[in-house]
């Protein structure tokens, strides 16, 4: 970790790696200041880290960064023991969050956090990158919530890119908040609601059987990527609603 006039810089990386004999090893748990990366007791062959915050942030001119990778035939499940919050603070320019997950073939990745909180005041920019070789496996959600009850949001850019054998299969970004262009909170976008959220799922076996496109209530769809992937996108007035609709997503998704 290294803290300057610009902010706190701050990197977690997590390896997971196949044992001989049977499961999952952890060779790689590296994490300071505000991350901290903990591993607990896993199920079957899967290995699970809790990422814990150890401190607030980010703040504005924070610099985190989160790198995940399993190698062939490794299982991770990688969750955050509570929600991320976006905050205003001190340093220049906005706050940069990117995370980084990469599954070998025949490997297993669950990335499954807890929200992340848009407090008003806060600049944050956050970007998730998931490269999935062909025969790896992915579950990855992403939530986030504008602002805490009763507030305005501060201004989040996110945007998720996930690729499945060496093929882009999806590159979107969200930009919302005070000064975020027009529209951002209309009908076409996100229509009034304040949480919104996605679950990528890449398995091999959608390439020859797509999932089907369906509606989950009235703010939730499944869709089919072009490619072996599953799409899962909601909003909702609060998390707790937007999580029982990806829940639910994802149920539908098999």
């Amino acid at each position: 970790m290294s803290g300057t006039g610009g902010g706190v810089r701050a990197r977690a990386r997590v390896l997971a790696r196949r044992r001989e004999a049977g499961g999952t090893c952890l060779p790689v748990l590296e994490s300071d200041g505000p991350l901290a990366l903990r591993r607990t007791r896993g199920s079957g062959d899967e290995a699970r880290v809790v990422l814990v915050g150890a401190m607030s942030g980010p703040h504005d001119g924070d610099r985190f960064r989160v790198d995940a990778e399993a190698e062939a035939g490794a299982r991770l499940r990688v969750q955050s023991a509570a929600a991320t919050l976006a905050l205003p603070g001190q340093g220049e320019g906005e706050a940069r969050y990117d995370v980084r997950v990469r599954v070998a073939a025949g490997a297993e990745v669950c990335w499954m956090p807890e929200p992340l909180i848009s407090v008003r005041g806060s600049r944050l920019r956050m970007r998730t990158t998931a490269e999935v070789e062909a025969g790896g496996r992915l579950v990855l959600r992403e939530e986030q919530i504008l602002g805490r009850a009763g507030e305005e949001p501060g201004r989040l850019i996110s945007r998720l890119t996930v690729c499945a054998g060496g093929v882009c299969l999806l590159d979107q970004e969200l930009d919302c908040g005070p000064g975020a262009p027009g529209g951002w909170d209309g009908p076409a976008v996100l229509a009034g609601h304040r949480a919104v959220g996605q679950i990528v799922v890449v398995r091999p076996e959608f390439a020859e059987r797509p999932v089907t496109s369906r509606r989950i209530g009235d703010t939730c769809a499944v869709l089919p990527l072009a490619g072996p992937a599953a799409l899962v996108t909601a909003v909702a007035a609060d998390g707790l609603r937007l999580r029982r609709l990806l829940d639910d997503g994802l149920a539908a998704a098999g």
